[in-house]
């Protein structure tokens, strides 16, 4: 294993403490399964026999993150490290936490964990892998396995259901068969799960690699339809053929998240996720055509709730939702004055827009001219102040004589469009047009 780059040195030096003060320290889970796929581990978890204590007695900064369950992190050169105490469980009564913990030998602490390809050691002072689950042999093989009986794994900790799906999809491997039936038999228990942990797996699946293809197992696992039932509506929601071809609306949004390419934003891959959440609610057939009325601006309604359900943060749920509701705005940037269109691209999640329009037009009639028309005016603008400060604003109106209400707000829109498309470059400008148009709109 690959130890020179800087978390691989610390965390040697971690195991190596541990071993001079005469306790077991080996790497633990996937990075080990990492090194035997032939990637560079991202992080290196360590299992010892050393206890929570020893561990706090042995290292100058550490924090209590599951001290009960034997989960302690060691921070060293600004980095943490998990350091974990070789453990077996039992319990398990709310289908996540252990009701006791035991500390025990590698033997026992491999046999409790979830995966066979997650349940491997690496002694890194003998350069030897150690396998007490036959995970060595599942990983050429590229399975996803329950370690001992995938029933009762599942049953420890309902987490492991969207765990079995993560693995599948962002490795590119198959969930071996009994494990794949206990996952849909126990699908509906993953709400035994707090939503902030079902997002942060649903995160993983959908931001990295192989997102169209957790996207499927997802739902042909039946957890779609217990943690995001307003995505599996899309299944049979017919569109017109001349602009999706490739079906309906859960096969477009399938399309979509395989073109994406991670590194994705949380963002971004809701965005493309929830983009089209609105479809099963607002189809209709309206003079002998199938629409979609409004379907952005009933999908953010619809995508707000469902983040919030999840536990996600304000700002996300803020630009995944301005993301659904401008989304079929593309269409018509090239009709847009300069002054609207400089107002468009300027806006805070446009490049986060910009990509979902790419995969969205990939994902269906495949015509990107308008991405095309965009990434040239963005050349075009680049050294262009986009945002400038108004040349005036509300209080000008008020003192030409304006009462204050809705009435001031088109007219300072569209001064502010004609300043951004240089028909007023100086306030005294502004002032001369504001008095032609308040006097134009007082005389109407």
């Amino acid at each position: 294993m690959d130890l020179s780059g800087d978390k691989g040195r610390v965390a040697l030096a971690i195991a190596a403490t541990l071993r001079k003060n005469g306790f077991v320290a080996y790497f633990a889970g996937g990075c080990v399964r990492d090194y035997l796929m032939g990637q560079a581990p991202q992080d290196f978890d360590i299992a010892t026999t050393a206890t929570p204590e020893e561990v706090e007695r042995l290292f100058p900064k550490t924090v209590p993150v599951g001290k009960q369950f034997g989960v302690m992190l060691v921070v060293d050169s600004d980095i943490p490290f998990e350091v974990a105490t070789f453990r077996c469980e039992g319990g398990y009564q709310d289908g996540r936490h252990p009701t006791h913990v035991a500390f025990t030998r590698p033997e026992e602490d491999a046999k409790r964990r979830d995966f066979t390809v997650n349940g491997l050691f690496y002694d890194p002072f003998a350069s030897k892998v150690i396998d007490f689950v036959n995970g060595v042999d599942d990983i050429p093989k590229k399975i996803i396995r329950a370690i001992g009986n995938a029933e009762v794994r599942f049953h420890e900790d309902k987490l492991r259901l969207l765990r079995a799906i993560r693995f599948a999809s962002t490795l590119g491997f198959e969930i071996e068969e009994k494990t794949w039936e206990a996952v849909k038999k126990h699908a509906p228990e993953i709400h035994a799960v707090s939503p902030e942990r079902v997002r942060e797996e649903l995160v993983k699946i959908f931001t990295r690699a192989g997102a169209a293809r957790g996207f499927v197992l997802l739902s042909e696992s039946g957890l779609m339809k217990e943690i995001l039932p307003e995505i599996e509506a899309m299944k049979g929601v017919a569109q017109p053929e001349n602009f999706h071809p490739e079906g309906d609306v859960y096969e477009h949004t399938r399309l979509l998240l395989e073109n994406l390419h991670p590194p994705v934003s949380t963002m971004l891959a809701f965005s493309a996720l929830l983009h089209d959440v609105g479809k099963p609610k607002t189809s209709a057939i309206r003079k002998g055509r199938l629409t979609f009325y409004e379907h952005s601006e009933e999908g953010a309604k619809i995508a707000e709730l469902m983040m919030k359900r999840l536990r996600f943060s304000n700002e996300e749920i803020s630009g995944v939702c301005e993301c659904i509701s401008n989304h079929m705005k593309f269409m018509d940037v090239k009709k847009m004055r300069a002054g609207k269109l400089k107002q468009f691209i300027s806006r805070p999640y446009f490049n986060e827009e910009m990509e979902l329009h790419r995969i969205d037009c990939l994902a269906s009639h495949g015509m990107l001219d308008n991405y095309g028309f965009l990434q040239e005016k963005l050349k075009e603008y680049e050294h262009e102040e986009l945002k400038p400060k108004p040349l005036v604003n509300g209080n000008d109106l008020i003192a030409m004589g304006m009462s204050p209400g809705p009435a001031m707000k088109p007219i300072l829109e569209e001064l502010y469009e004609l300043q951004l498309e240089g028909a007023h470059k100086t306030r005294d400008e502004a002032l001369a047009w504001l008095r032609v148009r308040i006097k134009s709109s007082k005389s109407s």
